[in-house]
């Protein structure tokens, strides 16, 4: 019988997948949330890139898509440090984040050992994880990330089955669907019918975004995202056009406070599970999508 030789796999310094954190590694990870979502057992939509919160910057806020909860992803290519775990919980407040998820090439026991400390002092929705990189290969073949969760709360597996069968896929993608045909019914341009995902999106070729329009457990928003596969700075790209979608939205909607973040994120706290709410809801994300497109058109 003749005898395959096999490869060996070896690990890779991680600079060489990715030369710089910032620049590269960050831009990266946004692009491909489904390799970490894929060991976390949670969905993963990119929110935005170095969010700005206080004097710092988180280096990704994503949703999931389930009940659009907001996590926050610290990224590292060296080993964790208290620095970042500071940052962390700074940032935890800023963005009202209820995931925390902290990357790093290495964990030492203090740190690990401060993550199970989070877990076991804070209640649900509450969740931090410890996620050790590494990129492998065989031979010549190309470079494979590796994410390996080296902390997690106790019983995360069983509170995520939980969580899939209380709002499950099929029941929460049917409200979806039965609002986003509401809206389509009002206003034809904003969604196709049928539609079932959390958030519809409009291309801004002019000014290279998309504007995200989502509906979640807390009512619906607004923001702007780069366009599919874009892993360029994007906050940069946005700051010139905050000051005047603020003072458009203010001139569409006088009695409103507007405070938009470093996406140009708006919100309308309300209940969807009140159908009473949907014309409302339908016409707040029409009418604000209508300014922001006129704005970022520069028809405004």
């Amino acid at each position: 019988m003749d005898v395959k030789e096999l490869g060996t796999l070896e690990d890779i310094e991680l600079r060489k997948a990715w030369n710089n954190e910032a620049k590269d590694f960050t831009p990266w990870l946004a692009c491909n949330l489904d390799q970490l979502s894929n060991v976390l057992g949670i969905g993963l939509e990119c929110e935005g890139r170095e969010v700005h919160v206080g004097p710092y910057r988180a280096d990704i806020v994503a949703r999931d898509p389930m009940d659009n909860s907001r996590i926050l992803i610290e990224n590292q290519l060296e080993d964790a440090n208290l620095q970042h775990l500071g940052q962390v919980l700074a940032y935890l407040a800023g963005l009202e984040a209820t995931v925390v998820v902290w990357i790093a090439r290495s964990f030492n026991e203090a740190h690990r050992s401060a993550i199970r400390w989070l877990n076991d002092h804070t209640t649900d929705p509450f969740a931090f994880f410890a996620v050790q990189v590494r990129v492998v290969r065989i031979g010549e073949s190309p470079l494979a990330p590796i994410f390996d969760v080296l902390e997690k709360p106790n019983e995360w597996d069983r509170q995520v089955q939980d969580k899939a069968r209380r709002t499950g896929l099929s029941d929460l993608g049917e409200f979806r669907r039965e609002f986003w045909n509401h809206v389509a019914n009002r206003h034809p341009e904003e969604v196709k019918p049928n539609y079932a995902a959390s958030n519809v999106y409009h291309v801004v070729e002019e000014a290279k975004v998309r504007i995200s329009l989502y509906v979640y457990t807390g009512g619906v928003g607004i923001f702007l995202t780069p366009p599919r596969g874009d892993d360029s700075d994007f906050l940069p790209r946005v700051k010139p056009f905050l000051e005047p979608l603020r003072m458009a939205l203010t001139k569409a909607t006088p009695t409103e406070e507007i405070d938009l973040t470093a996406h140009a994120g708006m919100t309308l706290e309300i209940d969807p599970n009140d159908r009473t709410n949907w014309d409302r809801m339908a016409n707040w994300l029409h009418e604000r999508r209508t300014v922001y497109e006129r704005v970022l058109r520069g028809t405004n």
